[in-house]
């Protein structure tokens, strides 16, 4: 079967999943049902092509399939942001209720953490390794911070922070659209500058240079992309850990193909579709009991040890 009938399968199959998501029990309410479910869609494409976006870049560049971009911190330094918030003001500062303010604060700081360890560590070293090491270092640093404040806030504010752990489409702010939208939008215009790139990437970095790639200054461009996309679909709905792991390898071997713009939009087909999928069995069978971060994590730390296990007997 060739790429661009499995493009049109994939394709089919996320369109048919978003109907039956909008348009199941819809009932004498549907004025007020179908509004909110079109906003959790919404969400979910946008979320879904953000994580899968930056996930086969972020591969591409460390040439290395069972690495993710929140191994470099991203996650725990967004939960640290928003536990810090509340510890030091309290739940009801306007800082936390004024969720522009909250959403800028954590982007920025977000994508000026990735920079400055790109900035000093990648330059300096020239090892995209050390870098993956010192940003896990970071993460598990950024992770016993927030562990720290948690246990000394007040139980009740504890709460707010706990709904920050785990990624949900049930209470996405709808004003935050735009914003994502826009900055989503600017990344990927930027990208189709360096799009080019990416299928020679992924024969390695001396090949990259050998073959008259400018390594630094486009890996450094790809980061930046890689950042916002990372910052926007965390601090929308949540971190998902897995997600990108999970569809990207998905993607890898259902198409086979090293050309990127195939794969990155494969990706995030295969990511919308899990994404739907998974609200679907969280408010059709488990009736909003769990969340779907839950769902992806077991999904996808599962696969994770399957690639190790395939990866060692390789």
């Amino acid at each position: 079967m060739r790429n661009p009938t499995k493009l049109i399968i994939l394709s089919v199959l996320a369109v048919t999943l978003i109907l039956v998501f909008l348009f199941t029990d819809l009932g004498s309410n549907w004025d007020y049902i179908l509004p909110k479910r079109t906003m959790k869609i919404i969400s979910i494409v946008l979320t879904g092509s953000a994580i899968a976006f930056s996930t086969v870049i972020f591969q591409t560049i460390t040439n290395n399939r069972i690495l993710t971009p929140s191994i470099i911190g991203l996650d725990s330094l967004y939960l640290l942001i928003q536990t810090f918030i509340i510890f030091l003001f309290g739940s009801t500062n306007l800082t936390l209720m004024n969720q522009h303010v909250n959403f800028f604060i954590s982007i920025v700081l977000m994508i000026l953490f990735s920079l400055g360890l790109y900035h000093f560590l990648f330059k300096r070293e020239g090892n995209i390794y050390f870098l993956l090491l010192i940003g896990l270092i970071f993460g598990t640093f950024f992770s016993s911070l927030s562990d720290f404040m948690q246990v000394l806030i007040d139980p009740n504010e504890f709460q707010i922070i706990q709904d920050a752990m785990f990624a949900s489409f049930n209470n996405v702010n709808t004003e935050l659209f735009y914003v994502a939208f826009f900055l989503m939008g600017l990344a990927t215009l930027y990208f189709l500058k360096f799009e080019k790139y990416l299928d020679v990437l992924s024969l390695g970095k001396d090949t990259a240079i050998n073959l008259g790639v400018d390594y630094d200054k486009v890996v450094q461009r790809l980061f930046i992309i890689i950042a916002i996309l990372i910052s926007v679909a965390t601090v929308l709905v949540g971190p998902i850990t897995f997600l990108g792991l999970l569809v990207a390898n998905v993607a890898y071997e259902f198409l086979k193909t090293y050309r990127h713009r195939v794969l990155i939009f494969g990706a995030i087909l295969i990511s919308i579709i899990a994404l739907v999928a998974g609200q679907l069995i969280v408010e059709r069978v488990f009736t909003f009991s769990t969340t779907i971060s839950v769902i992806i994590n077991f999904i996808g730390g599962v696969y994770f040890i399957y690639l190790l296990l395939k990866e060692s007997r390789a």
